[in-house]
């Protein structure tokens, strides 16, 4: 994560602005093997962030576990705490598989805006009227 702020990548351009407290962001990105110890305080931690919120899980040791898979204390994967919009493979996942996930979520998010004005705008249309009172 850290590499994918530096001035190759440049997470600011996209309006990607790390921030450590909950109420300040609207993405969480679980990274590292989610632990039995860990689960409730993610838990809490998806809860205090605000709506709307999505989550992406990076790597394959957040995604099912990683090399830990069959430990006692490991949760095979954080899907089964939080529910995740976006899985980024990789072991250890790149800063372009980040970036890219990150842009594949804010494009599905502007076709969610997208679609949303559209029901709007039909909806409205007909209770416009053409007289002005």
């Amino acid at each position: 994560m850290i590499h994918s702020t530096v001035s190759r990548y440049d997470f600011d351009r996209f309006g990607v602005i790390f921030r450590a407290t909950p109420r300040q962001s609207d993405l969480i990105i679980v990274a590292g093997t989610v632990t039995n110890k860990i689960a409730p305080g993610l838990r809490r931690l998806y809860e205090q962030v605000l709506d709307p919120k999505w989550v992406i899980s990076m790597g394959s040791c957040a995604n099912g576990g990683g090399y830990y898979h069959y430990s006692y204390s490991v949760v095979r994967g954080c899907s089964r705490l939080i529910p995740v919009d976006l899985y980024v493979p990789g072991c250890p996942p790149t800063a372009e598989a980040l970036m890219f996930g990150v842009l594949q979520l804010q494009k599905s998010l502007y076709k969610q805006v997208n679609e949303d004005e559209k029901k709007c705008n039909k909806k409205t249309k007909y209770f416009k009227s053409k007289y002005i009172y």
